[in-house]
């Protein structure tokens, strides 16, 4: 009932107009200093975290590193004049354009996928599981992770399996010759008898460098092999370990404590050329038969005394910011699943269904349904994993080494270490900061604008 209403039960004459007017006024205001009562706490923490935050870097970028003298844009120049400035833009647009378009990319096929599997549930879960790791102690796992030596890297530990169980790898990366006794070291590491020998005889090979732990698994004692007599046609020999423990031993001479060399690789060498090769057995002993008349060189290639592999240097110069980047992945790909498998679950069932009647296979549906369907999810979870990544620098400052440190930084790690890190140029550091602000704007404002597009 209105108050106009109420005026004529009662016989009286209406409010005038003006009046009704200006009491709406007044309820309205008293609306309007409710409301801004009850935001004006939000409204504080937002201006002393935010608002003036930004104002002070951007007055702050106009000054020198001292904070006393007016430069003007001189710190804007200067940031595009530094090198490791520029660095930090170029692997800041590498983090823009690799991070969000792959985690993209595999959180559509993982949401795709999980529909399939029958723990959904449970897969979900355990792919979301690194999002509650904190990117200091992500960083400190990946740092470990990446470790370039095998033994406590468990990448390199994987690579360097992988690749000795198809290379094979030497059993004896520190043996050495023993110095006078006719082995020569070439340029390539491998060693050569010095004087020729022909067949029928029988050369000894002493090296030294390899302790007796070391020694791979059944080798055996060198003596026996020292004493065999080789037939017409053939050379014979064997490699041993020149070292008797205790010091008790002869240089150049097979004692009975020494161990054979098993494994090792010996080629006869005539005219430059390799004529025959073979390996030597549990006691360092070898033969190569079928020689013709003549002298020959026995060599011991630098395969046998190579280093062992020791994997990817992940945290290298070359690898670092991709492997930053795995390390954003593994943590992020969770949220981009579960967003992208929550947009999936409100797709139209009728139209996939109806392109299956139609005779579509899946992945005609997937490119030509379910795409373009959760093509505003995609776009949502891009735009978001953009701003993201812009702000990164827990996982490129704790896992970057200190000699790479340079080669990995971003806009936001550059910032830190040229405000705080050393630098101490604070206008510098405001300047960048201002950088980022500029670049994550349009961003933020795509996001808005959608975001009040899909309320409408």
């Amino acid at each position: 009932m209105t108050a106009t209403t109420l005026v004529k039960e009662k016989g009286a004459s209406p409010p005038p107009p003006a009046a009704l007017a200006d009491r709406a006024r007044r309820m309205r205001r008293r609306g309007r200093a409710v409301a801004l009562l009850f935001v004006f706490p939000a409204l504080l923490l937002l201006g002393a975290l935010v608002v003036y935050p930004v104002l002070f870097s951007v007055g702050r970028s106009f000054f020198d590193a001292s904070g006393d003298r007016f430069v003007g844009g001189a710190n804007y120049a200067e940031m595009f004049r530094d090198p490791a400035t520029v660095k930090a833009v170029r692997n800041t647009a590498i983090w823009v354009v690799v991070a969000p378009s792959l985690l993209t990319g595999l959180g559509l096929i993982l949401a795709v996928l999980v529909e399939k599997v029958r723990w959904a549930t449970a897969f979900k879960l355990l792919l979301f599981m690194p999002m509650a790791v904190s990117f200091l102690a992500a960083g400190i796992i990946f740092r470990l992770a990446y470790d370039e030596d095998p033994d406590k890297g468990v990448l390199n530990a994987a690579v360097v399996s992988v690749h000795d169980a198809f290379k094979g790898t030497s059993a004896y990366p520190t043996a050495r010759a023993r110095p006078g006794q006719g082995l020569t070291q070439g340029r390539d590491g491998s060693y050569t008898t010095g004087t020729g020998v022909s067949p029928g005889s029988t050369v000894t090979l002493p090296m030294v460098g390899v302790l007796p732990k070391d020694l791979p698994r059944g080798a055996a004692p060198a003596l026996p092999a020292a004493g065999r007599r080789a037939a017409a046609g053939e050379l014979r020999g064997v490699a041993y370990l020149d070292f008797t423990p205790g010091g008790s031993g002869r240089p150049g001479k097979v004692d009975r404590r020494e161990s054979g060399l098993p494994g090792m690789k010996v080629e006869a060498v005539r005219d430059g050329r390799t004529v025959a090769s073979t390996t030597t057995a549990a006691d360092g002993s070898f033969r190569l038969p079928g020689l013709g008349s003549g002298s020959y060189a026995l060599r011991l290639p630098a395969s046998n005394f190579a280093a062992p592999y020791q994997g990817v240097s992940w945290l290298g110069p070359t690898l670092v910011t991709p492997a930053i980047i795995g390390a954003y992945l593994w943590i992020w790909t969770g949220f981009a699943m579960v967003l992208i498998g929550a947009g999936l679950a409100t797709l139209p069932r009728d139209a996939l269904e109806a392109a299956r009647m139609d005779g579509a296979n899946e992945w005609q549906i997937f490119r030509r349904i379910t795409v373009p369907l959760l093509a505003p999810v995609l776009t949502v979870v891009f735009v978001t994993l953009v701003i993201n990544v812009m702000k990164v620098f827990d996982l490129v400052y704790v896992i970057a080494p200190g000699p790479v440190q340079e080669d990995a930084t971003v806009l936001a790690t550059q910032m830190w270490l040229v405000s705080f890190g050393g630098g101490n140029n604070q206008g510098l550091g405001s300047a960048l900061g201002v950088l980022l602000l500029l670049l994550v704007i349009p961003a933020m404002v795509f996001n808005v604008r959608r975001f009040r597009r899909s309320q409408r």
